[in-house]
């Protein structure tokens, strides 16, 4: 307990001395480090129904599949998108390593490294389906419906995390990011890590399990 100019308080009391937010919950996180976490989590059930749904509709069909002719899934783009993906989370662990040094020069190179392979990735993807279009679409089957829907959600994953990316590079070019103050950059390296992550069982489950 202290005393200053006549006021009590006493800290991590109601109506004392403000707490820090980042221990104010458990494991020391702020609220928006855990709403991340929250949406990750929601975002992970939905793929893992989408990838659910795939393989149980694939068990329950008889004969070929891919059905109605379509070919096996070809691997050569999707394995050069997996490259651009994966690539990508390196330099944005080095930007989030970066800011939480005070190296904001390299903060910015890591985020526009990242920027530049996801819109690769982006741009590959855009291509395949010019390609896919002229064989199937969404309608022709289940199979076109759950291949353009599955492929699709990752897709407009990698653009939220583009923009985000976007967001927090204007905001380090304005200079408002440094050791003690980062958690945009982390939460946004968290979620980019997340869709990293959930391409790897979107190419075994969509691109490879076919040719197995």
């Amino acid at each position: 307990m202290s005393t200053a100019k006549g006021r009590t308080s006493v800290k991590g009391v109601v109506g004392a001395e403000p707490v820090p937010p980042q221990y104010g919950l458990p494991g020391g996180r702020s609220p928006a480090w855990w709403g991340m976490v929250l949406f990750v989590a929601t975002e992970a059930t939905l793929f893992a129904c989408l990838l659910g749904s795939y393989f149980y509709i694939r068990f329950s069909h008889f004969g070929a599949w891919p059905p109605g002719g379509i070919k096996d899934p070809e691997l050569g783009k999707p394995l050069v998108m997996t490259v651009l993906l994966f690539s990508s989370s390196a330099p944005m662990v080095w930007a989030d390593w970066a800011v939480r040094h005070d190296r904001v020069g390299q903060l910015k190179a890591g985020l526009a490294l990242t920027l530049a392979l996801g819109i690769a990735f982006v741009s590959l993807q855009g291509t395949e389906y010019a390609t896919k279009l002229k064989e199937f679409t969404w309608s022709t089957n289940v199979y076109g419906s759950l291949f353009y829907t599955i492929t699709g959600f990752h897709g407009l994953h990698v653009i939220v995390g583009l923009v985000m990316i976007v967001f927090i590079g204007v905001a380090a070019l304005s200079g408002k990011f440094g050791s003690r103050h980062h958690e945009r950059v982390r939460l946004v390296a968290f979620y980019w890590h997340f869709v990293d992550a959930v391409w790897i069982f979107i190419l075994s489950t969509i691109y490879l399990s076919p040719h197995l």
